[in-house]
């Protein structure tokens, strides 16, 4: 989903004033605004809500309720996770707070399934299938999608290993880094730091990037040469790996079945080892 902020700003040379002076107001106060009924919004800049949905056509939007839930989400990405659970709280039915998360998470696996191409996927295990080596790389709330990412990987390809961003000592990783090799690094809101660091010391040394991320707008999307974007909202203050996980697993799956003779091989020699050692009961 698009920043409706930048939104605002990339359109204001094309606004009336009436309209600017909403898109000024909306700018200087979008915390505010996020929860603003459009009859509360037009009352505060002395408007009409005529006037707003105008507005809201004009930057592209259905109407006001698409932009302000474009807002909020942009406010649950920014803030702490004690406030985003405090904002859900106010939407959520705790009556049937199972039956909500899984039609929560239903919704969002028919949306990426709708919004991903397959093409785009399968662009993605071109990359992983023919790189030298794989480096799958996140921190906190996605670090099980790259450590499920890795175990898969690296039981089809033997070539796949995970980096830490934020506890790893990647410098030292980059500089051994050729553009043979393929990072697949996972952010989410908050989007830390020092995982955006690695992705971009290492695009600097020419290495692939493919980043799973809630948006397009995400910071480390600039840096990557395709982004997967899988929503990360959930029901209460953290980041969902629900999706994500979904389209690692596609990664896996379609890395094994398309490698399929190389990956028995690989399995039945790990197999041989794990009998060997004794290792399941």
């Amino acid at each position: 989903m698009t920043n409706p902020l930048t939104v605002i700003k990339g359109h204001l040379s094309k606004l009336t004033n009436a309209q600017r002076i909403i898109a000024d107001y909306i700018l200087k106060n979008s915390s505010e605004v996020a929860f603003l009924t459009i009859h509360d919004l037009a009352q505060r800049v002395n408007t009409s809500s005529t006037t707003i949905m105008r507005l809201m056509s004009n930057l592209g939007y259905s109407g006001y309720s698409e932009f302000q839930k474009g807002l909020q989400k942009l406010i649950r990405d920014q803030t702490a996770p004690q406030t985003r659970l405090e904002i859900n709280l106010e939407n959520v039915n705790k009556d049937d707070l199972w039956g909500n998360t899984i039609n929560h998470h239903l919704y969002q696996i028919q949306k990426v399934m709708e919004q991903m191409p397959k093409s785009q996927l399968d662009e993605v295990v071109k990359k992983i299938t023919s790189s030298r080596q794989v480096i799958c790389t996140s921190v906190r709330s996605g670090l099980p999608i790259g450590q499920y990412l890795t175990h898969g990987l690296n039981r089809t390809l033997g070539n796949c290993r995970l980096v830490i961003a934020d506890t790893s000592d990647w410098v030292d990783e980059i500089i051994t880094m050729k553009s043979e090799d393929l990072i697949i690094a996972t952010s989410f809101p908050r989007y830390a730091k020092r995982i955006i660091d690695f992705v971009k010391a290492a695009k600097c040394h020419g290495v692939q990037i493919v980043a799973i991320t809630d948006s397009y707008s995400s910071p480390i999307a600039e840096y990557a040469d395709i982004v997967l974007p899988c929503d990360s909202d959930s029901l209460a203050f953290h980041n969902s790996p629900i999706v994500a996980m979904i389209v690692a697993d596609y990664l896996i799956n379609a890395t094994a079945i398309g490698q399929s003779e190389e990956t028995r091989k690989r399995l039945d020699k790990i197999n041989e080892m794990l009998k060997d050692m004794n290792y399941h009961y």
